[in-house]
């Protein structure tokens, strides 16, 4: 029998109208008001974490059960139609109390993402929607967006806390991944040092964005660099030494065991702990920890064949990476997939249209991708 695996937290209706090339590349140029912009036809799918994450694992081929909340509605109608074409919609729990969240991605070439965001039946997730049968047969358990979650992030993350301690107890490998804040949110206002602090001792694998980290962590180097480089992609001008690496050690000093930091166009870069943090890894995992302990290192990515959106890229990045765990690859054949299948995504509008499986990914390896 197969390796199970439970994708949790957050998911959406993503509506993403196709947006030509404009002659600007600055968003204010673009987005002024009074405009009128023509665009072409709107792209509708599924979002967040758990369809991003969970639904490119199913297409990688791993056996994955969704746990996401959504409301009785139309757009909960379409999440599901969306989650049966892949035979996932079974774990997902619908809400006659809550509206189904979505986003709206405005998503301009050369120009990074804007999303406008209903946050829906995300808002009151908690550990008591987990579906624990499924979890207590699972190898890995991932959870996604925990920033974009009131019920989660609220009281101090006590909740985020309460999940991933629970599914850890159950003898679960735990795996666990951020979401971008707005700083004047109360999600942005909120202690992610002290949440990360109290979570992380329960989380085995970390695969945040080095943005996302660098905002949680180091708050004001995060704000100094963007207030210099207010038009610039911040991954493109942080230092591997100064900037991402401590990043990376601060993770693994609050707890988590495998850490795989999202550095954008750029690449990945990845952290372990020693042996000895690995005892007792999961059994259900079958983890062959030789390769994977006491390493670090950057992975540079591969050249995309286009790039039409950055929708989900991380999301199915992070996919290829849980995947290639459960399938019993080494650390560095699981980030070569993981940035091989980052490159994929951004060539399709949404996060799944554009994915490779493992074999065609090994075919485009082998033949010489370019990496950036």
């Amino acid at each position: 029998m197969s390796k199970k695996a439970v994708v949790a937290g957050h998911i959406c209706l993503d509506i993403t109208p196709a947006i030509p090339e404009q002659s600007s590349s600055k968003i204010q140029d673009i987005l002024s008001p009074g405009r009128l912009i023509n665009v072409g036809n709107a792209d509708i799918h599924t979002g967040g974490s758990v369809a991003n994450t969970g639904l490119a694992m199913k297409i990688l081929g791993a056996d994955v059960t969704l746990a996401g909340k959504i409301g009785q509605d139309a757009l909960g109608d379409m999440i599901m139609q969306i989650a049966d074409r892949y035979d996932a919609s079974l774990g997902l729990i619908r809400s006659s109390e809550d509206s189904t969240s979505y986003s709206v991605v405005i998503a301009i070439p050369g120009v990074d993402r804007i999303f406008l965001h209903n946050p829906g039946a995300n808002d009151t997730f908690c550990a008591d929607d987990l579906p624990m049968d499924a979890i207590k047969e699972a190898a890995l358990f991932h959870f996604g967006y925990p920033p974009l979650m009131k019920r989660i992030y609220e009281n101090e993350g006590k909740e985020l806390v309460r999940i991933m301690r629970t599914v850890k107890e159950a003898g679960t490998v735990t795996s666990l991944d951020l979401a971008a804040v707005d700083p004047d949110t109360p999600s942005g206002r909120s202690d992610w040092n002290a949440i990360l602090s109290d979570t992380l001792p329960y989380v085995d694998i970390f695969v945040p964005s080095v943005e996302e980290l660098m905002f949680m962590l180091e708050r004001d180097k995060y704000e100094r660099l963007r207030r210099d480089h207010p038009d610039r992609d911040l991954t493109e001008i942080m230092s591997l030494k100064d900037d991402i690496e401590p990043l990376g050690d601060k993770c693994l000093d609050m707890g988590a065991k495998i850490v795989l930091i999202k550095c954008g166009a750029p690449g990945m870069y990845y952290c372990t702990k020693d042996r000895s943090a690995f005892e007792g890894f999961g059994e259900r995992l079958e983890f062959n920890v030789s390769g994977w302990a006491g390493k670090r290192g950057f992975e540079k990515s591969f050249k995309p064949e286009k790039i039409l959106s950055g929708t989900g890229a991380g999301d199915t990045s992070v996919a290829a990476f849980l995947t290639s765990v459960l399938n019993g690859c080494s650390l560095d054949e699981s980030v070569k997939y993981a940035v091989a299948t980052g490159a994929c995504c951004v060539a399709a509008y949404d996060a799944l249209g554009g994915l490779k499986n493992f074999e065609e990914l090994d075919q485009k390896m082998a033949a010489g991708w370019e990496k950036n």
